[in-house]
């Protein structure tokens, strides 16, 4: 397994600029620096502090959890990463797929299909927390934090990014910096794409995703629950029990996504009693009783699409790319895909000697990721709109399609290749 210090090709004197320090622009950085590519990044907030022995537990109840793929997995193993996500992170071994008043439930089941997991769940809080910690000690990369972008000019053979630290300050004065390259990571709301003036295109769901942690009396037993519902997919995962074993039976702390009506979601977040009692509902004896519900959090449902993804010298990735439907959780992990890809292309270009911004490889880039994204694309509008179409003749043709899907051969197979990021 690689070691993020070690082992590192030759440092290319080309510089990589990232806009927004999330998880995935972490991850981008320590992708590029793997491959000995210096960057630095920019972030719109102020990034805690954290000793790397801090065993802090806020993240026990954070509303925010996500599913990593078995190909994300794979690339933070590639990174010599995977050793210090892993014991806060829980297995999916199956998945059970259902709609709530229906007869057709089908099961993907990890034996079945000669795999080790079909990813893994873990605090959101938690992968940003070590991402963090690991890019701050890395030599390859800067970080800039409580940085607001103002404007970005490209030119023959550069790009330069003008942005204010410490808005807030009176005295904060406008700072510029020169790369080889841009890489945008800032979110659907993104700044960059504003800026290069990319247009995008916008559905928005009319709905809410309340996401947060509840405990249950059964174990989880590594299943990972998606049923669909009136309003939309709901989802019970499996989490690890780190630092919840004063709260809870082993095994039986869930993450939760449930979809609603905007105009519902505020009893949702504040009364505990009716969250418990419609999850209960809705999942019936498949989870054992809802009995605690932890801090959610409630999030817009909207579809964003910038209408191109490379512009000169500067790329967009992450959701200022794509903003997805979170169903079937793909979202982060297409994220991962385009990130990984991107290094990849960069470190071939720089030991080539050639310049990181060459319209080909950008170009190449471009079209070597389109399908994967217009696949996961169109998967997440079908089963959105099709698992809330109310028509009685729908509803049976759904039902139908569940059983066919757990009885006819070779199919579980094709769909336990897309749910775990191998067919890019």
């Amino acid at each position: 397994m690689s070691d993020p210090f070690n082992d590192q090709p030759p440092i290319t004197d080309q510089r990589v600029l990232i806009i927004g320090g999330g998880n995935v622009g972490l991850s981008f950085a320590l992708l590029l620096a793997q491959r000995g590519i210096t960057s630095t990044l920019l972030e719109q907030t102020v990034y805690p502090t954290a000793s790397p022995d801090d065993a802090s537990t806020r993240h026990l109840f954070d509303s925010r959890n996500i599913a990593l793929s078995r190909r994300t997995v794979q690339i933070y193993q590639t990174m010599g990463l995977w050793q210090n996500l892993a014991d806060h992170a829980c297995r999916i071994d199956q998945v059970s797929i259902s709609e709530q008043g229906g007869f057709g439930k089908a099961l993907l089941d990890k034996t079945a299909e000669g795999v080790e997991s079909f990813g893994q769940v873990m605090e959101n809080a938690w992968l940003g927390k070590k991402l963090l910690q690991t890019a701050q000690a890395h030599p390859l990369i800067s970080l800039i934090d409580s940085a607001t972008v103002t404007a970005i000019a490209q030119h023959r053979d550069s790009v330069t990014v003008t942005f204010i630290q410490n808005a807030t300050d009176d005295a904060a004065g406008e700072q510029t910096l020169t790369a080889a390259l841009l890489v945008a990571c800032d979110g659907q709301h993104s700044t960059a794409r504003r800026l290069l003036e990319i247009g995008e295109t916008r559905h928005d769901y009319g709905q809410m995703a309340i996401v947060g942690v509840v405990i249950t009396d059964q174990p989880h037993d590594h299943v990972a629950i998606e049923r669909f519902t009136p309003h939309g997919l709901v989802a019970a995962l499996p989490l690890p029990d780190t630092g919840a074993a004063l709260i809870g039976a082993p095994n039986c702390r869930r993450s939760v996504v449930w979809v609603c009506p905007r105009d519902e979601a505020q009893r949702y977040l504040d009364d505990d009693a009716h969250f418990l009692a419609t999850l209960q509902g809705t999942f019936g004896a498949q989870t054992g009783t809802f009995i605690q519900a932890g801090k959610r959090g409630a999030y817009p449902l909207v579809k964003v699409l910038a209408k191109r993804q490379v512009q000169g010298r500067c790329v967009l990735m992450g959701n200022a790319a794509h903003t997805l439907h979170p169903v079937a959780g793909q979202g982060f992990n297409l994220c991962m895909r385009d990130a990984d890809t991107l290094a990849q292309m960069l470190a071939q270009q720089a030991l080539r000697g050639g310049d990181l911004a060459d319209a080909r490889v950008l170009a190449d880039y471009a079209n070597r990721r389109q399908a994967d994204q217009k696949r996961v694309e169109l998967f997440c509008d079908a089963v959105v709109h099709g698992f809330t179409h109310r028509n009685p003749l729908v509803k049976l043709a759904r039902n139908i399609g569940l059983v066919a899907f757990e009885h006819v051969p070779k199919v579980k197979p094709l769909v336990a290749t897309f749910a775990m990021g191998l067919r890019s």
